[in-house]
């Protein structure tokens, strides 16, 4: 069963196409990623799901609601976890969380509950009586992870969730992200552009410029790629890849400082390699095929600087949601 729905999304600003044509569906239950540079149009795409932009063209069905005719009932049925930090610094994390469940209408009988179970799960219930501005970022995190779920929605938007984290602290927010689709039968729809956050995904959309380049499990979009991968550094890649290509047949691209070349057999492909470049090679790798060289594949670079600047008017948007539910 699909829970979102989209067919021939876009979005222009000022005659740039952000969003160019996407189509994709999410399952029920599942982690689904939306994996792509800077400016490929991720966050316009996760903000018109959510309501807080409007598309250009195409349709957006979320929970089975029109995003753009049922934005009310949309917006009751998800959590977001935006990119920016939004919880209140000098509130406590219990008080966050009981803010929230009282703006989503939650029974008043239940909230005490709903969010005592939510610092529980993301491991912040000893902390709860605490002042938000005390907690470091990894905390903070878990914090919004937990506000976003507390009123119990059907589906959790995470916007480059780890931005801005320490490598521990990211890998202990994604033992606490991977486990609320069984446990509380949410799903989750991320946008990222970290490659090895994707691989927990069980659907991928790898989107680029605006279109959706490739989608499939992370097994799938990786078997596109070959066997192997070699990566080679020489004294002249130029030349080297001239070599690869006119003596050797292989299809090879420079990516920064290294040759990029996919084969199906490493061990069986290198010794023939280094005798044809002899003296010029300065290092060599063999490695199994990862979702950034699909990537590099598709496109014929690695993730790159943002590129399509639609970011101020998301976060316009993304601002006046929040006057929504501004204090007085």
């Amino acid at each position: 069963m699909s829970v979102i729905s989209v067919s021939s999304l876009t979005k222009h600003f000022n005659g740039i196409k952000a969003v160019d044509g996407v189509s994709f569906e999410v399952r029920e239950g599942t982690i689904f990623g939306f994996l792509g540079p800077n400016g490929a149009g991720k966050t316009t795409t996760i903000s018109i799901l959510c309501t807080l932009l409007k598309p250009t063209s195409g349709t957006a069905i979320v929970n089975g609601y029109n995003c753009l005719t049922e934005s009310a009932q949309v917006r009751s049925s998800i959590g977001v976890v935006f990119q920016d930090m939004t919880l209140d610094k000098d509130l406590t994390a219990y008080e966050n969380l009981l803010y929230h469940a009282i703006l989503y209408n939650v029974e008043k009988s239940k909230r005490e509950r709903v969010v005592n179970d939510a610092l529980k799960f993301m491991d912040l219930y000893e902390r709860k009586d605490d002042l938000v501005k005390r907690f470091s970022g990894g905390m903070k995190r878990r914090l919004e992870v937990a506000r976003a779920v507390v009123h119990q929605p059907r589906i959790l938007f995470l916007d480059e969730p780890t931005l801005g984290l320490d490598p521990q602290s990211r890998n202990n927010l994604w033992e606490f992200i991977t486990r609320l689709p069984n446990e509380k039968g949410v799903t989750i729809f991320m946008t990222t552009h970290y490659m090895e956050e994707a691989e927990v995904c069980q659907e991928i959309a790898i989107i680029d410029r605006g279109k959706i380049i490739a989608s499939g499990s992370p097994d799938e979009l990786k078997k596109t790629v070959g066997g192997d991968v070699i990566y080679l550094r020489t004294t002249d890649n130029e030349k080297a890849l001239r070599i690869i290509r006119e003596e050797m047949s292989l299809k090879g691209k420079v990516s920064g400082d290294e040759l990029f070349i996919t084969v199906s057999r490493g061990d069986a492909c290198l010794p023939e390699l280094i005798r044809q470049l002899g003296e010029m090679v300065k290092s060599v790798r063999v490695q199994r095929p990862t979702l950034n060289d699909v990537f590099l594949t598709l496109t014929g670079k690695e993730i790159r600087p943002e590129t399509v600047d639609a970011a101020d008017e998301v976060r316009e948007a993304v601002r006046a949601y929040r006057r929504r539910f501004d204090r007085t």
